[in-house]
């Protein structure tokens, strides 16, 4: 069961995060028929805490409430704000007896500054996957999840994808009507399809610093809707085959296979959200051919398939 929820302030909490948990879990709509939880908001010394935004936030109790609490959760906060041991510690032992333990965004820094994420599938927000793999290599960082639930720890990625852990949480514990009405009651999806990826920025395709290749490279990225095989870009670079392959990688850490479907997906990106051209027509100028290899390759690396990915993006397309 479900029943009371306890969340970690800390110094440069984020308002959006803390207020995603306060509107699922400590928003009363008993009278509505949705569960109650018992819900407390809390600082290591039960004093008030500053809000990235400027204001402060009082706390409705010290730690007290994570020693019974059946979820505790840890919203995004600055990575440089310390991290008192006494909340750690609490941490450590709502993990022990086997409470939820749930952080948003950057909070996973504060679950692997207490040793939860060692061993543990988890994820953040995607400007923060590299650092946190960095800073816990034991660690298993998935950084296209838009949450990740291993056994009783759940972690998300940033901002709106902490709606949807919580969504997944209440799913677990109170079924799939329960929240299904719980997100049409906040006027968002119950679920959303596909990972993090495509809510990255993507930047317009270039060629990477490679002193040898650089004269083919740039002739390639004129090129993409062009087939082309690894033998020709060896021609155009006076080296034989296998000598040109293992210069691609010397210079770009990768294959010319790779580099060149990852950057025909970049340009197929920006189609979908600048033009209203069709997929096929989309798949054609980014070299895919037609809309079934585009579809194939587009969704391996997004995560989603064009079409969702232009749904989802549709505002950044002129009317």
């Amino acid at each position: 069961m479900l029943r009371s929820v306890a969340v970690l302030a800390l110094d440069d909490v984020a308002a959006f995060e803390l207020g995603v948990l306060a509107e699922v879990f400590g928003t009363d709509r008993t009278a509505d028929g949705f569960p109650g939880y018992r819900f407390d908001v809390c600082t290591a010394d039960g004093a008030p805490v500053r809000s990235r935004s400027g204001f402060l936030v009082t706390p409705t109790a010290d730690l007290t409430p994570f020693e019974d609490a059946d979820l505790v959760a840890v919203p995004a906060h600055g990575e440089g704000a310390p991290v008192p041991e006494p909340a750690l510690a609490a941490l450590r032992r709502a993990a022990e007896r086997g409470a939820w333990v749930f952080s948003v965004c950057s909070g996973a820094f504060v679950l692997g500054e207490a040793g939860l994420l060692d061993g543990r599938d988890c994820t953040t927000h995607w400007q923060h996957v590299d650092d946190l793999q960095r800073r816990f290599p034991a660690a298993r960082v998935r950084c296209n999840s838009l949450y990740v639930q291993d056994g009783r720890l759940l972690t998300s990625a940033g901002t709106a994808a902490g709606i949807d852990a919580c969504l997944h949480l209440v799913r677990q514990a109170h079924g799939s009507a329960t929240a299904t009405r719980l997100a049409r009651r906040m006027v968002v999806p119950p679920h959303r399809d596909g990972g993090q990826s495509q809510y990255v920025e993507a930047p317009i395709p270039k060629a990477p610093e490679a002193p040898t290749l650089e004269p083919v490279l740039e002739w390639l990225m004129g090129h993409l809707d062009r087939t082309v095989s690894v033998d020709e870009l060896a021609r155009r670079a006076g080296m034989a085959p296998r000598t040109f392959a293992r210069r691609f990688r010397a210079e770009t850490g990768t294959t010319p296979h790779d580099w060149l479907t990852n950057q025909r997906v970049l340009l197929a990106r920006r189609l979908l959200e600048e033009t209203r051209l069709s997929v096929e027509t989309v798949a054609g100028q980014a070299g895919f051919g037609d809309a079934a290899a585009l579809r194939h390759h587009f969704t391996r690396r997004v995560g989603t398939t064009p079409q969702a990915y232009r749904t989802t993006f549709r505002e950044r397309v002129g009317a």
